[in-house]
């Protein structure tokens, strides 16, 4: 997932507190700051700290993450030179340290520089001015192998659009210098937006509804409200899942639960974004993946898991030319998806009917997909 940067690093302590907790209320990940403030910034909550390294200063090794300033380099400097920043980057990082290096790239010496620095730096946070879009690309290409995450330092959120975008994978992070709070919490909303994987939906005809015995079921009850159209991919074969929908929907008997997913079975796989997971293995605090009819994904968070001995059916569908399966609690409230959004109750299902999936190769080892004949029934 791309990362969330806040510089506050200027102004009096209380509007640097209230950039920094705007940030942090909408998911930003790292706030680069004065050392001084370090202090009262672990006050205000649980965010990494990043600020500049003094080396006569010692409560910056304080913070998670020492940054040095790269200097511009002049047109005619050999940017293979190591710069004191550099050889103080290599002695911090040997010694334990996480590292980060910020540049200004002003010229072409600057930006060869730069990618040197990449090699070393855990954290590149490049600053490009105008010219912010030939230099990332640049940076991103030369550095992809390399183990260094490339933050852009924006403005508004245009630049942040922007930067995510560059050459399909986009930088890794944003370091957001605004002092807008609306702003801040556009971009960072934006920036966690652009990480989520977009499952590919089709339609699944239904060709059995065989209701079964009793059986252990898992409801998952997330700390996010789900809306309509949304739930979670679930089903018996990694080659196949089922979109089951959340327990949003109003029912005469029982209350809206927009926060649960009534998942199936325990033996049954999750997908959480590109690997799946046991339903049983589940625990309050684990990350899972919200999916909604067009496929779009949002982050969810565990907060309860409840097993119960339950009545149990089978549906079976198909869908390019495989046999899909899922078993799933024989209730009113356990629904599934149907092609044009709206949930349909498994107790209502009819062979014929169509319902939503996700089709994939079979092949997950551990939950991680692999190139293997698997036969899964």
């Amino acid at each position: 997932m791309k990362s969330v940067w806040i510089k506050a690093a200027e102004g009096n302590w209380n509007q640097k507190r209230n950039k920094i907790t705007a940030a942090m209320e909408a998911g930003a990940d790292f706030v680069l700051a004065d050392a001084a403030d370090l202090s009262e910034i672990k006050k205000l909550g649980k965010i990494k700290t990043a600020c500049f390294f003094d080396g006569k200063n010692q409560s910056t090794a304080d913070a998670d993450i020492l940054v040095w300033n790269i200097p511009i380099l002049s047109e005619n400097a050999d940017e293979k030179n190591e710069t004191a920043e550099l050889k103080q980057m290599k002695e911090m990082k040997s010694a334990g340290k996480i590292v980060a290096a910020y540049v200004d790239i002003q010229n072409k010496k600057t930006e060869l520089f730069a990618a040197e620095v990449g090699k070393t730096a855990d954290y590149l946070i490049v600053s490009a001015g105008d010219w912010r879009i030939i230099p990332l690309e640049n940076l991103i290409a030369a550095l992809e192998k390399c183990d260094v995450e490339i933050i852009a330092d924006v403005k508004d959120l245009k630049e942040a659009q922007t930067s995510l975008q560059i050459l399909e994978r986009g930088v890794d992070g944003v370091l957001i210098e605004s002092d807008d709070m609306s702003e801040i919490k556009e971009i960072t909303a934006a920036v966690k937006m652009s990480g989520n994987i977009c499952e590919n939906l089709i339609p699944a005809k239904i060709v059995t509804v065989r209701q079964l015995g009793m059986g252990d079921r898992v409801c998952i009850d997330t700390c996010n409200l789900m809306t309509p159209g949304e739930g979670m991919l679930i089903g018996s074969q990694s080659a196949g899942l089922f979109l089951i929908h959340s327990e949003v929907d109003e029912s005469p008997y029982v209350a809206s639960r927009p926060f649960r997913v009534n998942a199936g079975a325990v033996y049954s796989y999750l997908k959480v974004n590109d690997i799946t997971r046991y339903l049983s293995e589940l625990k309050a605090g684990d990350d899972v993946t919200i999916v909604d009819a067009k496929g779009q994904t949002r982050p969810g968070i565990v907060g309860r898991v409840k097993i119960e001995a339950r009545p149990m059916m089978l549906l079976e569908a198909e869908a390019e030319g495989k046999l899909l399966k899922v078993i799933l609690q024989n209730a009113e409230t356990v629904k599934l998806v149907k092609p044009d959004g709206k949930s349909i109750s498994v107790t209502q299902i009819q062979v014929g009917d169509e319902v939503l999936v996700k089709s994939e190769e079979a092949g997950r080892h551990f939950g991680m997909k692999v190139t293997e004949k698997i036969i899964e029934n």
